[in-house]
C-alpha cells in the first residue's frame, strides 16, 4: 500500500534543451536579473546588464555581494560551451578588475553544456584566475519547464593552500599602508605578535596584492590570513571544529561568518581591545592545530 502511494506521487520528467523550451539567452539574462538567488552565488545584487566594455563588447551580466567587497562578472551561453565564449568572460573580467581594483572579482559562465574538455581548462584556470563555471538545465515535467543551475566548479571553495599559494602577485607593506592606513594594519601586526608570542618557529607577514599571508622560514604558511579593507581588517583563521568558536563570537561584539573549516573575522580598532582575549585564542588555536 505505502509503494503505491509513492509511486502516485511521482511523475516522469525529462531534460530538454533550453531552445526546445522556446527559451532565448534574452530570456535566460532577464530571468537571472530578476532572481540571481537561482546562481547560488549568495546574497547579490545586479549593478548592470549589457555592460559595455571598451573594444570588448558587452558583459552580459556584473552582480556585486551584499557587503560590497565582491563582484561577478557573468556571461551566459545556450548550449555547449566553446572557446571563444571561455576567452571572452576572462577578458571582461580582467578589464572589470583592472578598472575596479577595489573588489574582489570572480569570473562566472554558465552554460548548457560544459565538456570535461572545458573543465580540465577550467580547473588549470581557476588556480590563477577566480572563476566559476554554472551548467543551467532545463527539466520538462509534463507541460512544465524548470530551470536548475549547478555549480561545477567553484574556485572559492578550493583549499586553504590551493587558493592562496597559486601566484599571487606580491606586494609591499606601504602600498598597503596607503591604501586602508597605518592604523589598521596595525591589527596585523597585533595578531602577529600574538602567534609568534607561542610559536616554535616565528612566522613573518607576507604582502601580496590579494591580502597578506604568513610565511615561515621564507615559505607560506597560510593558516591565518588577512584582507585589510578601509574600515577593519578581515582575519581568516583556518580552524576545525568551529562549533566552539562560533558559539563565542555570537556572545561578542565582532561580526563574524563561519566557513567550512575557517573563520572570517571582521576586526575594528575598538573590536580588538573589546575582544583581545578571545581573539588571541582562536589565532593560538589555529596556530596550535598547524603546529600539531
Amino acid at each position: 500500500m505505502g509503494s503505491a502511494a509513492s509511486a502516485s506521487r511521482l511523475t516522469k520528467s525529462q531534460v530538454v534543451s533550453l531552445s526546445e523550451a522556446g527559451l532565448s539567452e534574452v530570456e535566460l539574462e532577464d530571468l537571472i536579473e530578476k532572481d540571481p538567488s537561482v546562481l547560488g552565488l549568495g546574497e547579490v545584487v545586479l549593478i548592470e546588464g549589457q555592460r559595455r566594455q571598451e573594444r570588448a563588447g558587452r558583459l552580459d551580466l556584473l552582480f556585486q555581494d551584499r557587503d560590497g567587497e565582491s563582484r561577478f562578472e557573468v556571461e551566459l551561453k545556450i548550449g555547449s560551451l566553446n572557446e571563444s565564449h571561455l576567452i571572452r568572460v576572462i577578458e571582461y573580467w580582467d578589464i572589470e578588475r583592472r578598472r575596479y581594483p577595489g573588489y574582489a572579482h570572480f569570473a562566472v559562465v554558465i552554460a548548457e553544456d560544459v565538456t570535461s574538455r572545458f573543465l580540465n581548462v577550467i580547473q588549470l584556470f581557476s588556480g590563477s584566475i577566480p572563476i566559476i563555471a554554472i551548467q543551467v538545465n532545463c527539466i520538462k515535467i509534463g507541460e512544465v519547464f524548470t530551470l536548475s543551475f549547478i555549480k561545477l566548479i567553484d574556485s572559492r571553495t578550493l583549499r586553504r593552500d590551493d587558493r592562496l599559494e597559486t601566484k599571487a602577485e606580491s606586494s609591499d607593506r606601504n602600498s598597503w599602508v596607503q591604501y586602508v592606513g597605518p592604523s589598521i594594519m596595525a591589527i596585523a601586526d597585533e595578531c602577529l605578535a600574538t602567534i609568534n608570542s607561542a610559536a616554535k618557529r616565528q612566522r613573518s607577514l607576507n604582502y601580496t596584492q590579494q591580502y597578506i599571508g604568513l610565511t615561515e622560514g621564507g615559505r607560506p604558511n597560510n593558516f591565518v590570513y588577512f584582507e585589510p579593507l578601509k574600515s577593519r581588517m578581515r582575519v581568516r583563521a583556518s580552524l576545525s571544529p568551529l562549533e566552539r568558536w562560533v558559539k563565542r563570537l555570537q556572545d561578542s561584539t565582532m561580526d563574524f561568518k563561519p566557513g567550512s573549516d575557517e573563520l572570517f573575522i571582521d576586526i575594528t580598532l575598538q573590536t580588538l581591545v573589546d575582544n583581545k582575549a578571545l581573539i588571541d585564542e582562536i589565532l593560538l588555536e589555529a596556530l596550535r592545530q598547524d603546529e600539531a
